[in-house]
């Protein structure tokens, strides 16, 4: 990973074996970033993308293995029980340009993925509500 910070923005490119999600977290953590919008694009060969049932309260994912484009990436940051929340969806779609999305799990990057987090001040946290079964912004 190498980025650069333009103001209250950090452009980063993530290489090729990098698993996007742990090394966001990683580096909002390494730079005290506790709110912000993340957007991005790349390509993958490994990713697991998933869907909520809101009748159930649970996520089922589903996992794609060969090239992959990351059309869009597009997520936020915030705080849950003093930690790092990172809530991010994707569509990425295969050698058909068929295209799948939903909630991102993981993704393995295959040659790069271009990473733009803006930071915006303050602090948002998250709290788990029983009645919807996820961790909403608690105001």
């Amino acid at each position: 990973m190498e980025f650069k910070k333009c103001g209250n923005t950090y452009i980063i490119r993530l290489d090729k074996g990098e698993e996007i999600i742990s090394c966001l977290k990683e580096f909002c953590q390494d730079h005290s970033i506790n709110l912000g919008e993340i957007s991005g694009l790349g390509s993958t060969n490994d990713v697991t993308i998933g869907l909520f049932n809101t009748k159930e309260k649970k996520y089922y994912s589903k996992k794609f293995s060969g090239d992959f484009e990351i059309i869009n990436l597009t997520g936020n940051i915030s705080t849950m029980n003093n930690e790092t929340y990172l809530h991010v969806h994707t569509v990425i779609s295969d050698y058909e340009l068929k295209a799948y999305g939903g909630h991102l799990n993981s993704a393995i990057v295959s040659g790069t993925a271009e990473i733009i987090i803006k930071v915006i001040e303050g602090e948002i946290n998250r709290k788990f509500d029983s009645s919807i079964g996820l961790n909403l912004f608690e105001f």
